[in-house]
């Protein structure tokens, strides 16, 4: 694959991951937790770091945000979006290159429980209050479900995504 290609390729993750994230925030979610949601965007994320890699997954993460924040929501939305992506991606990474016995979904269920636990420290910086850490356990609970999903649907994002890429290199 070359460079130009590689670009159109985390062009269209970063569009994906966007438009995703947009879907999920008009997606009305069940009272189980205030400042839950289903972080479909990861799906992308995972996604780049298995295919491409950390760096390229930041790249993306880092775009993403940017972009939400300029089409769907304000700065203070997007300083909570940006750490917690960033966290996320850092661990989501490390659980793929160094556990290698850990499957996409337990390293989805790590970078769920991350980007929460980060979320979490940016409120806490920002109201000046770590009583917001008794709110961790709920959301960690959460996370175990919600970054299932996403590593069961990484899988399959991944295996299609790697078919298309080995296709893409048979015909250069």
């Amino acid at each position: 694959m070359n460079k130009l290609q590689r670009y159109i390729f985390l062009s269209l993750m970063t569009a994906g991951a966007l438009i995703v994230s947009i879907i999920e925030r008009m997606i009305p979610m069940p009272y189980i937790a205030p400042g839950a949601n289903l972080g479909l965007s990861n799906i992308v994320t995972l996604s780049v770091i298995v295919v491409f890699g950390f760096k390229d997954a930041l790249l993306v993460v880092v775009i993403r945000c940017i972009l939400l924040m300029l089409v769907a929501t304000n700065p203070i939305t997007f300083i909570y979006s940006i750490v917690s992506g960033i966290m996320s991606t850092i661990v989501m990474s490390i659980g793929c290159k160094y556990f290698k016995k850990l499957s996409l979904i337990g390293v989805s269920v790590l970078g769920a429980m991350t980007h929460n636990a980060s979320q979490i420290s940016v409120a806490a910086v920002l109201f000046s209050s770590l009583n917001l850490y008794y709110y961790l356990p709920i959301l960690s609970f959460v996370s175990i479900f919600t970054g299932c999903f996403v590593g069961y649907t990484s899988i399959f994002v991944t295996e299609n995504l790697d078919k298309t890429l080995m296709r893409l290199r048979r015909e250069e």
